[in-house]
């Protein structure tokens, strides 16, 4: 069956689609392969969350959980014993797409710990922890774009770990991620270490960006704070693809791209549209650029396939309109650092939580199956 024209129109216009899910289930059915041959899935994005939600559907997980009982290992082993799992497979079923883009695509991303986005040291430990567990070239690390994380993401693409940052709000906070990459491929370059094997992408988060400012939006209540509802996130987002293309064209960048490095790409996060009266693709249709990526969940990726609408470029032509919506934000009382701050705050939170109930559920199985046996 031929990809859906849709999709493989996004994709020609230089977005690359991934899919923001990933199950045992949907491996063992062949429903990621089919995404790839028909919908132009060309990644996979994981979290704390989607793993919580997988492991709860279905008895996919069932066999090796009664495995790591009679091992009697502890919840964190079998969580990751767990979720590289899934991860080494997708790696393996996206292969053949890594191996026809030349590493840009086909890749697949596991999280490290939330719990531990605030701990430099430990974050580092645990993202080469997992480089070396799912021993795959095609894999990307995620790593939180806090304030601990920053150097934490220099020191693993310095040791020639591809990384996605995720997590990330902030124009600001944005720009120390390009500079963490740049200092990353700097000091991998001084340890001798092929660039063009190391890839990253940076998440930058939209339709919870405009959850946040729209609720403010509401609590201010005049007409021309409603009138901004649902622009800041496409704006946000727009004035992030300028700063990639500011950084990326710098003397810095292009000793760098000289030495063989690759641009870190910008990818969009969280565009499922939360609010009902808003387009169900809007995050996708006004986010359009060469050189990006769109994560969706499934739904969302129907949804486009079903009626979603390509222009060969949605974002570069706004950017003074994405600024003036910017300015009118403030104007109105929209306080920008305290949303990202608080946006930032709940995303390590929300993901500490879902790390948390998985956990919790795969403790539940384990000593289900410990007992049986």
């Amino acid at each position: 069956m031929s990809a859906n024209e849709n999709l493989a129109g996004l994709s020609a216009a230089g977005v690359s689609v991934w899919l923001d899910d990933i199950s045992r289930d949907r491996l063992e059915t062949g429903n990621l392969k089919e995404l790839i041959a028909e919908a132009s899935v060309s990644g996979v994005t994981s979290n704390p969350s989607i793993f919580a939600a997988a492991i709860t559907k279905g008895s996919g997980y069932d066999e090796q959980i009664a495995d790591l009982a009679v091992r009697r290992v502890s919840v964190d082993e079998a969580a990751r014993a767990i979720t590289t799992f899934d991860i080494r497979w997708a790696a393996d079923v996206l292969a053949p797409v890594f191996e026809t883009t030349g590493g840009q695509d086909g890749r697949v991303s596991i999280e490290v710990d939330p719990r531990l986005a605030h701990d430099t040291k430990a974050t580092i430990a645990e993202a080469k922890a997992l480089w070396w567990a799912v021993d795959r070239p095609n894999t990307l690390i995620k790593i939180p774009a806090t304030e601990a994380g920053l150097p934490a993401i220099t020191a693993a693409i310095s040791a020639g770990i591809s990384v996605n940052v995720t997590l990330i709000f902030s124009l600001a906070r944005y720009r120390g991620v390009m500079d963490a990459y740049m200092a990353g491929l700097e000091g991998a370059k001084a340890a001798g270490h092929d660039l063009s094997r190391i890839h990253s992408v940076a998440s930058f988060f939209v339709s919870r960006v405009d959850s946040e400012i729209d609720k403010r939006l509401d609590g201010i209540g005049t007409d021309e704070a409603k009138a901004l509802k649902g622009k800041a996130a496409v704006a946000n987002a727009r004035l992030a693809y300028q700063e990639f293309e500011n950084a990326f064209a710098s003397p810095r960048w292009e000793a760098l791209a000289r030495a063989g490095a690759v641009p870190q790409r910008p990818l969009w996060a969280s565009t499922s549209v939360k609010n009902p009266d808003y387009r169900d693709v809007l995050y996708v249709e006004d986010l359009i650029a060469p050189g990006t990526v769109n994560t969706m969940p499934e739904g969302t990726i129907h949804d486009f396939a079903d009626h979603g609408e390509v222009e060969s470029d949605t974002i570069r032509p706004f950017y003074a309109d994405a600024a003036t919506v910017m300015l009118q934000l403030e104007r109105v009382g929209i306080d920008y650092a305290d949303v990202v701050r608080v946006l930032e705050d709940e995303g390590v939170e929300k993901f500490i939580t879902s790390w948390n109930q998985l956990l919790e559920q795969i403790e539940s199985k384990l000593e289900t199956s410990g007992a049986q046996k």
